[in-house]
């Protein structure tokens, strides 16, 4: 799969210093600056450590399955048009050479929810799925929102439901008020519909 993150930092310069210091105990497979600038850090055949703990359907070591990409971004302001360019460019590539499906490309917060929030509100999915990069759902006839979530990848421990419905909304509502509570119509009926296009079968 591929994971998407947000830097957090100040540029992407010193994003790049620190994923490449041993002392952070970090790293990621590429890296995109505002400007479009991409690094390649690691190989996509070589592990990195950029996900940590959390799971995606089946998968719980995300980060021998996965290839990730930083993103220079604050996570509260747009994502520049230049990054998102060359975002686009690189996925398809690296979608190509490994077979990867759309569905198989999420965000940091899907996989680790309440321990991560990036990319965050301010990502453009439904930009991406327009391209076939990743996904998102036509709403569908709601059922029991906890169980499409589960069909769809999403995975979490008793307690941790606030965080789950806060990084699909995330995603997938990003206008929503609240992150957490109990799913309502809207996010029942995206989450049917999720579930339903694009089901985790890993």
């Amino acid at each position: 799969m591929i994971v998407l993150h947000y830097t957090a930092m100040k540029d992407a310069v010193a994003a790049r210093d620190w994923l490449c210091n041993p002392e952070s105990q970090v790293s990621a497979h590429y890296l995109i600056g505002r400007d479009g600038t991409l690094w390649q850090m690691v190989d996509e055949d070589a592990r990195a450590w950029h996900a940590g703990a959390g799971a995606w359907g089946a998968c719980a070591d995300v980060n021998s399955r996965s290839i990730g990409i930083e993103l220079d971004n604050d996570g509260a302001t747009p994502f520049a048009a230049p990054l998102m360019d060359r975002l686009e460019d690189l996925l398809r590539g690296i979608m190509r050479r490994w077979s990867i499906p759309s569905a198989r490309v999420v965000a940091h917060s899907d996989i680790a929810p309440g321990r991560k929030i990036d990319p965050g509100r301010r990502f453009d999915w439904r930009r991406l799925a327009l391209q076939d990069l990743s996904v998102w759902p036509e709403p569908a006839t709601p059922g029991d929102a906890w169980v499409d979530l589960r069909r769809a990848g999403y995975r979490w421990a008793e307690g941790q439901e606030d965080a789950v419905l806060g990084a699909f909304r995330s995603r997938f509502r990003p206008d929503a008020t609240a992150l957490g509570g109990a799913p309502d119509r809207v996010d029942a009926a995206l989450a049917a519909g999720l579930a339903a296009g694009f089901p985790c079968v890993d």
